[in-house]
């Protein structure tokens, strides 16, 4: 699975756009309208529910100019199970989603906007 195409509030994956935040799974399927708890603040309870245990790399979409912050507390969570989280740009995070996409374990939180 791979992203297309990313401008600011749009994202193409495997021929699809989507104009609001997902989250890429390993096993292929796209989480569509993908909500944060606190909406610049990507948390744990955003995306562990989402993640099954062979994810090894979750990239992360900042947004454009970098508003998403990701706590400390999802590296830490990361960490404890294995899996590495990467943040970038949201820009910077396709390309590195693509560049890794066929290890089989990566998945992608990509913010769309700000």
């Amino acid at each position: 699975m791979r992203v297309e195409d990313y401008r600011f509030g749009r994202i193409v994956v495997d021929g699809k756009a989507y104009t609001n935040d997902i989250i890429v799974l390993s096993n292929g399927g796209v989480v569509s309208d993908w909500w944060r708890k606190e909406g610049h603040v990507l948390q744990v309870c955003d995306i562990e529910k989402y993640l099954s245990g062979d994810v090894k790399v979750l990239i992360v979409g900042q947004g454009a100019s970098g508003c998403m912050v990701v706590a400390d507390e999802v590296y830490e969570w990361g960490k404890r199970r294995g899996i590495d989280v990467v943040a970038l740009l949201t820009a910077d995070a396709v390309v590195e989603f693509n560049r890794r996409a066929d290890e089989g374990s990566v998945a992608g939180a990509f913010h769309l906007t700000c």
